[in-house]
């Protein structure tokens, strides 16, 4: 297969990024599992769609190299991994869709993970603490030829933090409440 025949089968355009071949490859994995589509072809699309998601998510940076690294790029991949990826597909084709869910392969594809959810909100809980610190530490410690310090960079640094709290917070309460609803079912 080619690389215009690996993207055609995920749908995605060749600009897609990486977020949405993962968001496209999680909603066809669900439509075509044969654990939820029961036509008999239904295992040969989900494998496709697998093996299609495995290329380009591993060459995803190569892609816009020139042609002869191209070539050998998809002639590495055909010896190498092409196999190996239908054969994963074939296991999570055999396996419930609840499993297939639970799998690591299935979390990867995930844009929301704990880790960069809590980081993001631990730097914006420090940015917005070391905001408010920094102005009162300046205000009470004044720098040499310089009297108080800019109140208009204080309110800039404010809104700033506190948009970034807001959104991460934003973001965390979706990620628990994604995870609840997934312990429910």
């Amino acid at each position: 297969m080619g690389l215009s025949e690996y993207y055609e089968i995920l749908g995605c355009p060749f600009d897609a990024s990486i977020d949405e071949i993962k968001r496209t490859y999680r909603r066809m994995a669900r439509q075509y599992h044969p654990d939820v589509n029961h036509q008999p072809d239904a295992v040969d699309k989900f494998i496709r769609i697998t093996e299609a998601y495995d290329f380009i998510i591993a060459n995803h940076q190569k892609i816009a190299c020139g042609d002869q690294e191209f070539d050998r790029i998809m002639e590495e991949w055909r010896k190498f991994r092409q196999e190996r990826s239908r054969q994963r597909a074939q296991y999570y084709a055999r396996s419930s869709y609840f499993r297939f869910r639970n799998s690591k392969y299935y979390k990867s594809t995930r844009i929301l993970n704990a880790s960069s959810i809590i980081f993001g909100f631990a730097i914006s809980v420090l940015v917005l603490t070391y905001t408010i610190a920094g102005y009162i530490f300046r205000i009470k410690h004044p720098l040499n030829g310089i009297e108080n310090p800019s109140v208009f960079t204080f309110i800039l640094l404010l809104l700033f933090s506190l948009i970034l709290f807001v959104v991460s917070f934003i973001y965390l309460k979706a990620y628990i409440d994604t995870n609840r609803k997934r312990k429910r079912k």
